[in-house]
């Protein structure tokens, strides 16, 4: 699954071309970047997708400038209720619902891993839209059916309409216009402001990337030291004297503190199994399906037989010395490192590989079966 393109995906241009003249650069449109694509749900299937409760949707509702935003999940008969024109239902991870949607976003597998996000599809009624808008990361707008029209550019005024659900530019000034037909693809590096309407009924799907906030990355590594730091011994203050002004902060005891505090340390190792671990941590809400139980024989006659693969829900990446499987890690093993990187980069092994596992490398891939991260294949 991983590696180059297909010939039409980036309109003719290789990974390596796209990534030097357009990612975070500026917009490319390509006409037919997916060949005969007309979508993966119906109208009715994504109504059963934004009925449940594991699955993250939202309704947009437009009429003279003013929006409506409705959090899911919603039930089936309201959204049949809806009216003929100016509404869009918006259904994300649905890459973690379809193997199908899976394999989608799979293709862009030009670009790692650790910053695919997931696949959003969003269905819109004749002249439905969520309003000229600008995201902060890079995203692929892959036109399934029907037809929509995007205008898009940059703007230098990116402030956005007070008192709305949504992030609404107050000014939007396109510099670019393009109707979408089925197959067609829009990519729009950040802060890149486009406005997309339905001209009839369509569906749109988004490619998104990750891109946290500086500052949501700081937070998430003080919890991460918060569950590894072992601070042993307790505040102690055996030559204390009468306190002249009980309500002062000794200053010997703002130096123990402190002292005890500037233990902490953390190296370039500590961020390096952070970042893998919150790269791979399941979102909320994702539950693993559960095989019956195989014993470790009957498990490695089966892989031997048919291969592995990963599920879908399993993210799976690695580093120079360590593999992180869904917000967890372990050292990379010496026997077997090939075979687990390529179960990451491909998603699959065949049955040739596995019947050449070592040991150990059989045992862990044992226990990934039993926590349902990954499954026998033919």
């Amino acid at each position: 699954m991983s590696g180059a393109p297909s010939k039409h995906m980036l309109g003719g241009l290789s990974a390596a071309a796209f990534l030097a003249r357009y990612w975070h650069k500026k917009a490319l449109l390509v006409r037919g970047a997916v060949p005969d694509f007309a979508g993966l749900f119906t109208r009715e299937e994504l109504y059963a997708l934004a009925t449940r409760d594991d699955i993250e949707s939202r309704l947009v509702q437009s009429e003279r400038g003013r929006y409506t935003l409705d959090h899911g999940p919603f039930r089936k008969a309201d959204l049949r209720r809806l009216p003929a024109r100016r509404w869009t239902l918006l259904v994300s991870g649905v890459n973690l619902a379809s193997d199908a949607a899976d394999a989608l976003l799979r293709r862009f597998s030009f670009l790692p891993y650790a910053r695919l996000d997931d696949l959003m599809v969003s269905y819109a009624a004749p002249g439905g839209g969520v309003g000229p808008h600008f995201d902060s990361y890079d995203v692929f707008l892959l036109q399934g059916s029907g037809r929509r029209r995007w205008r898009y550019g940059r703007q230098r005024d990116l402030s956005l309409r007070p008192d709305l659900p949504l992030r609404i530019l107050r000014h939007f000034t396109p510099a670019e216009d393009a109707t979408l037909r089925p197959g067609d693809m829009l990519y729009l590096p950040p802060d890149h402001a486009h406005d997309g309407v339905a001209v009839d009924a369509c569906t749109t799907y988004s490619i998104g990337f990750r891109a946290p906030r500086y500052q949501e990355l700081a937070e998430a590594f003080l919890d991460h030291l918060r569950d590894t730091v072992n601070l042993t011994g307790r505040y102690a203050d055996p030559d204390l004297r009468p306190a002249r002004g009980p309500g002062r902060i000794d200053p010997k005891m703002q130096r123990r503190i402190a002292q005890a505090l500037s233990t902490i340390r953390f190296d370039a190792a500590t961020i390096e199994r952070f970042l893998g671990r919150y790269l791979t941590e399941p979102g909320p809400g994702v539950v693993f399906p559960t095989a019956p139980p195989l014993s470790r024989s009957a498990f490695e006659r089966r892989i031997a037989r048919d291969g592995v693969a990963l599920d879908r829900r399993t993210q799976l990446l690695y580093d120079n010395v360590r593999l992180y499987v869904n917000g967890e890690d372990e050292a990379m093993p010496r026997a077997g490192a090939a075979a687990l990187m390529r179960l990451a980069d491909e998603r699959r092994l065949p049955a040739r590989d596995c019947a050449a596992l070592p040991a150990s490398t059989i045992g862990l891939l044992h226990d990934w079966h039993g926590h349902g991260f990954l499954h026998h294949t033919l």
